[in-house]
């Protein structure tokens, strides 16, 4: 039976774990699919309505499987930064302050970026 190169080295690579094939696929045959694995850092500034930076805004961020939640007071600057996020799960964030909210943004696990940096406004 002759098996083509990039069949056998997909076929490797599964074998030691660098990647998984998904049964769900619709497709017949061989799929692979990448695992993002590791942690990243979510950063970025709080702004008012106004682009000013705020400080001592609540920053959260919010695992979407395990529901469970960070937070970040921002700083002077209004800047925040969490560490240690995981790559592979999908977070919620947003900041709050004085009975107003920013609009709850995505940090998805099919995003590589091992920084993922960005800027909440609150209304």
């Amino acid at each position: 039976m002759k098996v083509g190169r990039a069949r056998l080295l997909a076929l490797a690579a599964l074998v030691i774990g660098i990647i998984f094939v998904n049964p769900y696929s619709a497709m017949n045959g061989f799929v692979a699919h990448a695992q993002n694995f590791g942690e990243r850092t979510v950063s970025g500034t709080v702004f008012d309505a106004a682009s000013n930076p705020v400080q001592s805004a609540t920053v959260f961020l919010k695992n979407q499987k395990s529901k469970s939640i960070r937070s970040f007071t921002s700083l002077a600057n209004g800047h925040f930064y969490f560490a240690q996020v995981n790559k592979a799960d999908d977070f919620d964030l947003w900041v709050e302050k004085d009975g107003k909210k920013s609009e709850v943004k995505t940090v998805s696990s099919w995003d590589d970026r091992a920084q993922f940096v960005t800027e909440l406004h609150l209304k």
